[in-house]
């Protein structure tokens, strides 16, 4: 049972502790972000800080221009431009190999740079966190920065984190949109995306505008009952063009970097957004783990690793949370995690070390102890 904690290269950065801290937790591996979007982070056992404020989406390597095309990544102005080699470096001091943890598709900034590589909804609203993967110049980017992470970082394994166009969800700094009340059709329907690449792409695009703006105006039970005959030819292309994303990526990384492991957060929804790219339809790419969703708990989480059961034979990956609301409690985070070894799961990927406090690092590594071998 393979177990993997997910930390922030400032989290070792200026810590001499932390690497050693991690690993006493008993993981087996460090999967460290190369790659993220914007975030303001707790550093609770931080020798120097409490508080890291990283302001946009940023690559924790140095950027060399001219390795990328249109899209350009930012360095962090609040640490080093090489901050995952410094902390790699301290994680591999430790005896612990590490995992690029790259987020691909959500960057605010470059959303915000370039509004016509953003996802668009039915009603014309853009989503400037989420870049469209339909659109040439995405994909250029999630390939550079890949390429990148793999040539700079020189990681052990990479994790890809949403290898696929967001949604409605997961979106601004100050969230305000709950009021609406809008049921998951609705965000799935609001996710979407009707950018210039994509309407090239459906059969009927006005048609399909139109079936779903009615669908969120009138709350339909499903995304199949909104868009009708559209549903079938809509989910199709969506799928293929994730598909193609992943498979452009994953064959990138083995002729670049044969040996190393390769990650990916999925989900089985085949109208799924966001961090969890939808493999409805199959995977079709040479990935050696894929991490599924598990924080809202077993009743939700059970049923999406069944799911993906259904499409995939690859082995599957819990990614769980030792942050509130779960409790500081390891028999009761070792008990959430037996049902997902019951269900299937092979390996865990335990949010978030970094963020941690005293009392949560316990309760994660009473658990990790508690883990079958």
């Amino acid at each position: 049972m393979t177990t993997v904690a997910h930390a922030y290269p400032w989290d070792l950065i200026g810590d001499p502790d932390a690497a050693e801290r991690y690993a006493s937790l008993g993981v087996d591996a460090i999967a460290l972000a190369s790659s993220y979007h914007t975030v303001r982070a707790a550093t609770p056992l931080h020798p120097q800080h409490r508080l890291i404020d990283a302001r946009h989406a940023a690559f924790y390597l140095p950027v060399r221009e001219s390795k990328f095309g249109r899209l350009v990544p930012a360095e962090p102005s609040w640490v080093d431009s090489n901050s995952f080699a410094i902390a790699r470096d301290a994680v591999r001091g430790a005896g612990l190999p590490v995992y690029a943890w790259t987020v691909l598709t959500h960057n605010s900034r470059l959303g915000d740079l370039h509004p016509d590589v953003t996802v668009v909804n039915a009603f014309g609203d853009r989503y400037p966190y989420a870049l469209c993967t339909a659109n040439s110049d995405v994909v250029e980017y999630t390939r550079n920065v890949v390429s990148e992470v793999l040539e700079l970082g020189e990681p052990d394994g990479i994790i890809l984190e949403a290898c696929g166009p967001l949604g409605f969800v997961h979106g601004g700094h100050h969230e305000k949109t709950e009021g609406a009340d809008w049921s998951a059709v609705q965000q799935k329907l609001l996710s979407l995306c009707f950018c210039a690449a994509c309407v090239e792409l459906y059969p009927d695009p006005d048609a399909l505008r139109q079936a779903v703006r009615a669908g969120v105006e009138g709350g339909s039970p499903s995304v199949e009952e909104a868009l009708g005959d559209l549903a079938e030819p809509v989910q199709s292309v969506r799928t293929s063009v994730v598909r193609s994303l992943r498979q452009t990526l994953v064959s990138l990384i083995r002729s670049v970097a044969p040996s190393i492991r390769v990650g990916m957060h999925v989900t089985a929804d085949p109208w799924g957004t966001g961090p969890f790219a939808s493999v409805a339809g199959g995977v079709d790419a040479d990935v050696d783990v894929l991490t599924t969703m598990c924080w809202p708990g077993p009743d939700v989480a059970v049923p999406g690793i069944q799911a993906l059961q259904a499409v995939t034979d690859i082995p599957l990956a819990a990614y769980v949370l030792g942050l509130p609301p779960k409790p500081a409690d390891g028999s009761a985070l070792l008990k959430e995690w037996l049902a997902y070894v019951d269900a299937g799961v092979r390996e865990f990927h335990l949010y978030h070390a970094g963020l941690a406090s005293p009392a949560r690092l316990d309760a994660l590594r009473e658990a990790v102890a508690g883990l079958p071998r």
